[in-house]
């Protein structure tokens, strides 16, 4: 295989497709749209979800593409090995209705193979084994075949591993899927070392779903008339294959940000694996943070939902540079990095929102470093507590050891950023132990906590899609088009945030909001309420959406068709809703909070009473 860059194949990805008459579509917003019920979109046919259950695309299109965005976070910690990103890319291409297996195998076999120069001998796949209510896919296995994978590298797997389905649903789309693998290294662990081995050799890269039956009650299965095919194939994975390695932070995404990291602290990556670690953590949790806050419907570091995600990430990345002594403009330089160098063609947004980017990634440090502070001062009084206790104890003729607990531990780690092996250590200066047993089962509940937060539903800036989020949600347009009116035709959004109690909107301004402007704000938005003035929504293409002057942020971010809602004759503007019919619904439009965001960006608060 010829080595290519990250720009290299997704030019070769779309092409390809295009070439085979699909539409690049783009990518959608890192935030989780609601239909799905996720916080993040963790897979690339996520937001396509609607059209592959039944919709019609708004492009009108059935042949499908892109490369898209993705954030997995329930796996953080394991980020510092080879091969864990929680921000990744997923290439797609979509058939609704349109083309199915013969064409699909033959297409994913030609683009590995004659494209990227996969070794066709090495390439294996896997296809369903069949049970007692669908059969085995003997046609995909012929078909894999007929385009050039040898027999003896085609498995049967049973459903667990080769079936797609929507868990706790009926009536739905589903289906086989053929699953692609290659190896990463020419060395097996033994004579019968093949996909189903677990040694690590092995790697799916990419996979194909062929959504051809409908699930019907009691696990049993029809066929569909329109069937669908949804491929995603990972892009950083393609790429380290594709240029030899078998570490996926030596790919030109990640090297650059490696490179500097080395030059700042003096240590060697491929020789210290403890800076590797930390280089690693920083390189991947600072790309994942860049990301979130730049994306269209950016996020902040907060102590709930997202945002508290972010907030993980960040500080863990901050946690780690402290280790290897990258300091807090050394970051700020791997932001940058990522921003002008790496992403700066494929998310010119990110080169939109740097100033804003950097500004929050810099407020996150400095709280972070007083969060530290904070620890320090907790694991003294941890202790004492502790040596007040042996006291006591001692005076009973009880005997306390020199052990924190588990839960102590993790609370340390979980609220003050302390990781285990810091906690530990500062232990043994004074003669003490950590339950680390008990701290793995603390951190084991926190995980199963993670992974409910992170089925928490967001759309729009909605942290859920209740009546009272759809409220807030019409009134953040009111409170636009207010601003505009009391502030400038200039002022526009630059983030929100919606629960059931209030709505949080962020936007540009050089100063602090005096009583009369608050007032007036209030007023104008109150008196729309009033009108009870009707919310209405049409589809466009965007350009035609931009002609009539609806508003918009990064236009390139969106696809080529678009619903814009409008309010009256007061608002119109390029959304995916939800919305209230009729102004009516709100109530009353108060702010409880004006205040500064980052510089040069101010934060108001609201409730409708």
């Amino acid at each position: 295989m010829e080595k290519i860059t990250s720009q290299e194949l997704r030019d070769k990805w779309i092409k390809f497709y295009e070439d085979r008459g699909h539409i690049n579509i783009g990518a959608v917003s890192l935030i989780g749209d609601g239909s799905t019920g996720v916080m993040f979109n963790v897979a690339g046919m996520q937001p396509l979800m609607p059209y592959l259950l039944g919709e019609k695309h708004p492009s009108g299109k059935t042949r499908l593409c892109n490369v898209q965005g993705c954030v997995r976070t329930v796996d953080i910690d394991a980020v510092g090995d080879e091969s864990h990103f929680t921000f990744f890319e997923m290439m797609g291409n979509w058939s609704l209705g349109d083309y199915f297996k013969k064409e699909k195998s033959k297409w994913t076999y030609t683009f590995l193979t004659e494209v990227l120069g996969f070794d066709r001998n090495k390439i294996c796949c896997s296809v369903f084994a069949g049970d007692d209510n669908a059969p085995r896919d003997e046609e995909t296995a012929k078909l894999l075949e007929s385009a050039g994978i040898k027999k003896e590298n085609i498995f049967y797997l049973p459903k667990s591993d080769n079936w797609w389905e929507l868990e706790g649903t009926v009536g739905t789309p589903c289906g086989p899927d053929n699953e692609w693998f290659y190896p990463r290294h020419d060395k097996p662990c033994s004579d019968h070392c093949d996909i189903t081995c677990d040694c690590g050799r092995w790697v799916e890269i990419g996979n194909d779903v062929y959504m051809q039956y409908k699930k019907l009650e009691n696990n049993k299965y029809v066929e569909l008339e329109n069937k669908n095919v949804d491929t995603g194939f990972g892009f950083e994975r393609l790429l380290m294959y594709i240029n030899g390695y078998t570490d996926g932070y030596m790919i030109d995404i990640f090297k650059p940000v490696v490179d500097f990291l080395e030059e700042k602290c003096g240590k060697s990556y491929s020789d210290d694996a403890d800076a590797r670690k930390a280089m690693r953590i920083i390189a991947d949790h600072i790309r994942t943070g860049v990301m979130l806050i730049g994306d269209v419907n950016g996020i902040v570091p907060s102590n709930v939902g997202a945002g508290y995600i972010l907030r993980r990430l960040l500080r863990r990345a901050i946690r780690y540079a402290n280790k290897i002594n990258i300091s807090a403009d050394d970051i700020l330089g791997v932001a940058k990095i990522y921003i002008e160098q790496i992403y700066n063609k494929a998310y010119p947004l990110l080169i939109e929102k740097e100033d804003y980017i950097l500004s929050e990634i810099k407020k996150e440090m400095d709280k972070f470093n007083k969060a530290l502070e904070q620890g320090l001062k907790e694991f003294d009084k941890l202790i004492s507590g502790i040596e007040k206790h042996k006291q006591f104890a001692s005076l009973k003729g009880e005997v306390v050891e020199n052990i924190i607990s588990g839960k102590s531990a993790f609370r340390l780690y979980d609220t003050f950023g302390f990781p285990l092996e810091l906690t530990s250590e500062m232990a043994k200066e004074i003669g003490y132990e950590v339950d680390e047993e008990g701290f793995k089962n603390a951190f084991a509940e926190h995980q199963t906590k993670s992974k409910a937060v992170e089925k928490g539903t967001f759309k729009s800036g909605l942290e859920g899609v209740g009546e009272q989020t759809t409220k807030y949600h019409t009134a953040t347009h009111l409170l636009n088009a207010a601003l505009k009116e009391v502030l400038g035709k200039d002022c526009h959004q630059m983030g929100s945030n919606i629960t059931e109690e209030r709505l949080r909107f962020d936007f540009p301004c050089d100063h602090k909001l005096s009583e009369d402007e608050i007032k007036n704000i209030e007023d104008i938005v109150n008196d729309w309420i009033k009108q009870d003035l009707d919310v209405t929504s049409v589809e466009m293409p965007k350009q035609k959406a931009v002609e009539i002057g609806a508003e918009h942020q990064f236009i390139e971010r969106y696809p080529d068709i678009v619903t814009v809602y409008s309010i009256g004759n007061v608002s119109k503007e390029i959304c995916t809703g939800p919305h209230v019919k009729n102004t009516k619904e709100l109530g009353k439009f108060k702010i409880t909070k004006e205040e500064s965001s980052s510089s040069g960006v101010r934060r108001i608060k609201a409730i409708l009473e």
